[in-house]
């Protein structure tokens, strides 16, 4: 069974956006949160971004866990590899995170689509569809979406 992650984010802008919230989903189906305190270079804020995901930049900066913690908890926790369904976006901010932290990752990031074949791959929206409703929690949190891939990977194996 893969490690799921999800990253949510100051804004969708990559070139000056940042992680907010990181979420993992492992193996064993046990997830783990982490709100992100933003660096201090990091300055980025969408209005539209945070009501999507409702967390507030006071918030972080109140409840935030500092990026080394983020960064080592991640390290601790990912085995060799931890899956994504949004690469590009997720890519970005994992460097960022880890950059600002001035660590390295020690694992790999891979999108979700190394994982499936073609009818996998055409199952997937309504399958993550249905665990969405079936689980009844909030998306565009970060271990929710973790949770949610983690699922929708595990119902699409049968």
């Amino acid at each position: 069974m893969p490690t799921f992650i999800d990253f949510e984010a100051s804004s969708l802008d990559l070139i000056s956006s940042f992680p907010i919230e990181v979420g993992i989903c492992k193996a064993d189906g046990s997830i783990f949160n982490w709100l992100i305190k933003p660096h201090v270079l990091w300055k980025d804020w969408s209005e539209k971004s945070e009501s999507i995901h409702g967390i507030t930049r006071h918030r972080l900066e109140e409840e935030g866990i500092h990026l080394v913690e983020v960064a080592e908890a991640l390290n601790e926790h990912i085995p060799e590899i931890a899956y994504c369904d949004a690469w590009t976006f997720d890519s970005f901010w994992l460097h960022r995170l880890f950059r600002g932290a001035k660590l390295k990752p020690t694992f790999k990031l891979e999108s979700i689509s190394m994982l499936l074949d073609s009818y996998q791959v055409q199952r997937w929206q309504s399958t993550r569809n249905t665990i969405i409703e079936e689980l009844k929690i909030p998306t565009h949190r970060a271990a929710n979406d973790a949770l949610i891939l983690h699922k929708t990977w595990k119902s699409l194996q049968h």
